[in-house]
């Protein structure tokens, strides 16, 4: 599974919504300066993130972004969903979509089981999780397995 720098900046870019302690909305400058994101791509993203419903836009001097709704009840998932679509595609079909014939028949239920994963660690962190760094505890074992850090 590869994530888009498009869902990691986005990603990003709601964490520090989550994690600001401003009443005022943040500007897509001091988002993007915060986390090292080019300007012009976030301003798409965030454009994305608001038409998906997950931020709100104020025009003005004092405008800027803030979150639509708590950051504890916005997951991972959300936000990747909004700027990139399905979490688990193969070959851009969603897998209940595929069929295989003859030996490759059981490559099917893999793929639904990758995504049943995949959706259960994204749906299952919010970006208040993430802010606070209070990760589940099943996310935290995951990790914390031995070799998941090491790339084969």
């Amino acid at each position: 599974m590869r994530i888009s720098a498009r869902a990691d900046y986005a990603v990003r870019a709601a964490l520090e919504l989550a994690a600001s302690t401003e009443d005022a909305p943040l500007k897509a400058e001091a988002i993007a300066e915060a986390q090292d994101i080019p300007h012009k791509f976030l301003e798409s993203i965030l454009n994305d993130m608001r038409r998906g419903g997950l931020v709100l836009s104020q025009r003005g001097g004092n405008g800027g972004y803030r979150l639509a709704r708590p950051a504890a009840s916005i997951s991972i998932a959300d936000v990747i969903r909004v700027v990139d679509g399905p979490l688990v595609s193969v070959r851009g079909v969603r897998p209940p979509d595929l069929s295989y014939t003859g030996p490759a028949q059981s490559l099917l239920p893999l793929w639904i089981a990758l995504r049943s994963n995949v959706r259960e660690i994204l749906e299952g962190v919010s970006l208040a999780d993430i802010a606070s760094a209070e990760l589940p505890s099943d996310v935290s074992a995951l990790a914390d397995t031995p070799g998941a850090w090491i790339n084969p």
